[in-house]
């Protein structure tokens, strides 16, 4: 009876029986269980999630509706009010990112004012779209003629995230409204481009990754060709009629060569980044072997020349991304919040195809250091680049003329639990050690798994593991680098030479064997109802090397514990941190601290401190306690001096 149900549904389309279509390749290992699934109970991100549904989305609202044009435009383009459009012609894709914060938030804090809220602004997006389903307000207010004329003028990209949203809404609420407005927007699309028809090149990459969400709630195919269509267009030389003076370097947008062919990152970061989760997502449900080799090519070009500490990337702000290998250059670091969202979102699906844990790594890099610093504690300022270094003159900012990162850092943040577990039919994979409860459907039965831990602070996982009964299956328990060694892979960065103590790991409070397999600590055996899995991970002071051909942080140390990456700000140290010497034979020990509100583990570091002295001419060094906070933390409390990388000798300093 269930499986001639099932069948049915994908005959007539899983949005008729309520089911999501979660096709898997025989190169997807795993597949991700789903945020809606997923309860957070963490002290840690709970306490984060509450402040982006109770005030960073109420801020995207205000200045979405009240203080900037976008909601203006959907009304005067619905026939609600008289007026033009005003805005940027990507605004309209600001509109569907908070829709999309919205749905997530909905599942981890209800609230019916919020539901009526974007229910009305889905009314306003539904009755400005055309009859033929084109939807964007830039051009249906000013210039229709001149639709799908400019590839550079992101009509696909605002198109994208109106499907991310429509389908996230659809899956937090059950209401189709924005979700047929978005297979209308796709229908329209797929009317236009496609072999045989019109090419396309798209200059902000966003609707691939988006189509192959809609094939996955759809079961519609057509969706999965035209990704992996829009994928084959790039680096053939199709790219027409762009306006921007920068598409017209082809590796601005990725488009020098086809996307198989791929080998070095180029150009803008968080293009590239969406163009290479769509492209991971179509290998995934393809099977194509020339995406993941190019996939793999490209990431380590990344992660081993190309990414900050912080997971990071995108060091030039000419571009608004990559320069040359190694150029990773701290004081006036670019690092676009959005672009380590982005590293989250691609670092999730490569994970998924390989089972490898070096993945998830980089992906909890960037999430705890990179994409978290992008936020404040408060949840209503906001940075759109994320420097490394600070003479005191950066600032976080109430909102951006281009707001793509408040809104992008919010629905992150709210769908966290699509990236906490894993699972095929035999093994669970816990990727994030986050507080969390959930039930994977495994082949033999379903399996209740209740995380409980305090975790970044401390490293013990309880992982409670019940079956309905007693049943055989693997448990696989991310094994961090950061535990084994590794501060990246591939070596850009480095660990100290000290030894590291292993995680211990136990069942129901005895020790268990395990295999360590892909980054993963493996437990295999029959579970039973009520079984606890407990893991301990070491949560040593780490001290960071980088390359020597990392020219910004020759003669420099980082510190990171756990999964964070610390700096020295001036507000905990006499309000300078440019003046700071941290020596290799320093003490740093850990200590409960805070900031403003937030609880955090500081370091306390004796360091050589330096001054100087009336009239210029002498510099007065001396020993002193200086702390360190983890870098999310930091630019709280006002503008000032902040380092991540300190000297270690006195040599080059900067102390004014």
């Amino acid at each position: 009876m269930l499986f001639t149900f099932y069948r049915n549904c994908l005959i007539a389309g899983s949005l008729l029986c309520g089911i999501t279509v979660q096709a898997q390749s025989a190169l997807q290992k795993y597949q991700v269980v789903n945020f809606s699934k997923v309860k957070i109970t963490d002290d840690f991100w709970r306490p984060k999630l509450e402040k982006v549904s109770t005030v960073t989305i109420p801020v995207c609202i205000d200045q979405t509706e009240v203080k900037t044009p976008r909601i203006r435009n959907f009304e005067i383009a619905a026939g609600k009010k008289q007026g033009k459009f005003q805005g940027i012609f990507y605004d309209d894709s600001d509109v569907f990112k908070a829709l999309e914060a919205i749905a997530y938030s909905l599942k981890n804090h209800p609230d019916a004012a919020l539901e009526k809220k974007a229910d009305e602004w889905i009314d306003l997006i539904a009755a400005a779209q055309l009859p033929d389903g084109y939807l964007n307000t830039y051009y249906s207010l000013q210039f229709p003629e001149k639709r799908w004329t400019d590839m550079s003028m992101h009509e696909d990209y605002n198109g994208g995230h109106l499907i991310e949203a429509a389908v996230a809404y659809y899956d937090a609420t059950g209401k189709r409204k924005l979700l047929n407005v978005a297979i209308r927007f796709a229908d329209h699309f797929d009317s236009l481009f496609g072999p045989g028809k019109r090419d396309w090149v798209t200059g902000h990459q966003e609707l691939e990754l988006a189509l192959v969400k809609l094939y996955k709630t759809t079961s519609q195919k057509r969706y999965l060709n035209l990704a992996d269509w829009l994928l084959s267009e790039r680096g053939q030389k199709k790219a027409v009629g762009y306006t921007w003076t920068d598409w017209k370097d082809t590796a601005y947008a990725q488009d020098s060569k086809p996307v198989k062919e791929q080998r070095e990152i180029t150009g803008h970061a968080v293009r590239a980044m969406y163009l290479y989760t769509g492209a991971a997502d179509v290998a995934a449900l393809t099977g194509d072997e020339g995406y993941m080799h190019a996939m793999k090519t490209v990431w380590e070009d990344v992660v081993y020349r190309n990414m900050y500490i912080t997971g990071g990337i995108g060091s030039s702000g000419s571009n608004e991304g990559f320069s040359i290998d190694y150029d990773l250059p701290n004081e006036n670091a670019y690092c676009e919040t959005c672009a380590s969202v982005g590293m989250v979102f691609w670092n999730q699906r490569m994970g998924m195809l390989t089972g490898d844990a070096k993945y998830i790594d980089v992906l909890e890099k960037s999430l705890y250091n990179g994409a978290l610093d992008g936020i404040s504690l408060a949840g209503n300022q906001f940075f759109y680049g994320n420097v490394l270094a600070s003479n005191g003159k950066q600032a976080r900012r109430d909102w951006f003329g281009t707001a793509c990162c408040p809104s992008n850092i919010a629905r992150l943040l709210e769908s966290l639990g699509n990236y906490i577990y894993g699972y095929n039919d035999n093994s669970i994979w816990v990727n994030l050690f986050v507080g969390s409860q959930t039930a994977i459907p495994l082949k033999e039965q379903e399996v209740n798994i209740r995380t409980q831990t305090n975790y970044p602070w401390e490293g013990t996982l309880d992982i409670h593991v019940s079956p309905k009964k007693k049943t055989v299956f693997a448990v696989r328990v991310r094994y961090p680098g950061w535990v084994s060694g590794e501060a990246v892979p591939g070596g850009l960065y480095t660990y100290d030479a000290a030894q590291h103590a292993a995680a211990v790991v136990s069942v129901n409070n005895r020790s268990v064997t395990y295999q360590l397999e892909n980054g993963y600590l493996v437990i295999d055996r029959e579970w039973a109802p009520g079984d606890k899995l407990t893991v301990s991970f070491p949560m040593e002071i780490r001290r960071v090397y980088s390359r020597e051909e990392v020219k910004a942080n020759k003669e420099r140390v980082a510190l990171q514990r756990g999964p964070l990456v610390y700096c020295v700000e001036g507000a905990d140290n006499e309000g300078r941190a440019m003046n700071l010497v941290l020596p290799k034979n320093a003490s740093v020990q850990s200590m409960p601290y805070q900031v403003l509100a937030e609880p955090v583990i500081g370091l306390q570091a004796e360091a050589t401190v330096l001054t100087v002295l009336p009239g210029g001419d002498n510099i007065k060094a001396e020993r002193k306690k200086v702390i360190a906070i983890p870098y999310y933390t930091w630019n709280n409390r006002g503008a000032g001096q902040m380092q991540v990388w300190l000297p270690q000798r006195i040599i080059d300093i900067k102390i004014n």
